[in-house]
């Protein structure tokens, strides 16, 4: 288990049970970025990676 997962739990618990829309979570995402500009980098990773179809290539 990665560390990252307690906060992956963390989510899933308290929202879980919500429907977002992903203009929602892009909104989150910059106001994450907008207060921790030094995880810019991972969050535009996560993005990219979220944002493919299943059947693109991920490399």
């Amino acid at each position: 288990m990665y560390f990252t997962d307690r906060g992956i739990e963390e989510l899933e618990q308290r929202r879980g049970d919500e429907e977002v829309t992903l203009a929602w979570v892009a909104d989150r995402l910059r106001a994450f970025v907008d207060l921790n500009p030094e995880f810019e980098t991972p969050v535009e990773r996560l993005a990219t990676f979220l944002a493919r179809d299943d059947t693109d290539d991920i490399d």
